[in-house]
């Protein structure tokens, strides 16, 4: 599996969370290594770093700029699973560096 220039929208995201359907991510992957861009929604931008795993789960850190001028960072972890229409989903387990540090869940979608 290779993440080169896939995009996903969000699916779903805890309450703590800044993600939502508007957010749109545009993946990009070289060996392990994996970046990527986001925005949309509340995010006017965004950034990911980060590696892909030999299980094809993916580690990285992110900030991102809100509408409210707050400069926020995480980290995440993503496991692939197949979605609907055969799409790519991605189950997401992160948890914020910067403010209340608290962590959550939440879901992207390939968009096809």
């Amino acid at each position: 599996m290779n993440y080169n220039n896939r995009q996903f929208k969000g699916r779903s995201n805890s309450e703590n969370g800044e993600v939502s359907s508007e957010t749109i991510f545009h993946y990009f992957q070289e060996g392990s290594k994996f970046w990527g861009t986001y925005s949309g929604g509340t995010i006017i931008e965004g950034h990911l770093l980060g590696k892909v795993l030999e299980d094809h789960s993916i580690k990285f850190l992110y900030h991102h700029l809100n509408q409210d001028g707050d400069l926020l960072a995480g980290r995440c972890s993503s496991k692939p699973k197949s979605g609907e229409e055969s799409q790519l989903v991605l189950e997401e387990r992160w948890q914020w560096l910067t403010g209340d540090r608290s962590e959550g869940y939440s879901e992207v979608e390939e968009i096809i």
